[in-house]
């Protein structure tokens, strides 16, 4: 965490990322609308196209900056003692680094 990262930045990463999540749903929705999928092998097939892939790549980084910001804000608000905090921080910061890692590995298999 830098020091400089609060306010107005932190603010415009929350609503920036807010309306990417809100235009990757529309997406979604128009998208399935058009060419409902039915099963696994489906649902494969349209996370392989390059269009599903960037969609739920850019919904995933959307929801993960969003969840951060929120998280972040949280506990630096109502944890304490500092060292709790950053403790804390820490284990935000990891358990999300680790749900990009998983999201960008599933999308990789979905390629294959």
């Amino acid at each position: 965490m830098r020091p400089g990262f609060t306010g107005l930045a932190a603010w415009w990463v929350q609503r920036a990322s807010a309306a990417g999540m809100l235009l990757v749903v529309v997406f979604l929705l128009a998208s399935f609308a058009l060419q409902p999928v039915h099963g696994y092998a489906a649902w494969k097939a349209w996370a392989s196209r390059p269009d599903g892939a960037v969609g739920l790549m850019g919904f995933f980084s959307a929801l993960l900056a969003h969840m951060w910001v929120g998280l972040r804000d949280v506990l630096l608000d109502y944890a304490r003692p500092p060292g709790l905090q950053r403790a804390l921080l820490g284990v935000v910061a990891t358990g999300l680094l680790a749900l990009a890692g998983w999201v960008l590995w599933i999308l990789v298999q979905a390629q294959r």
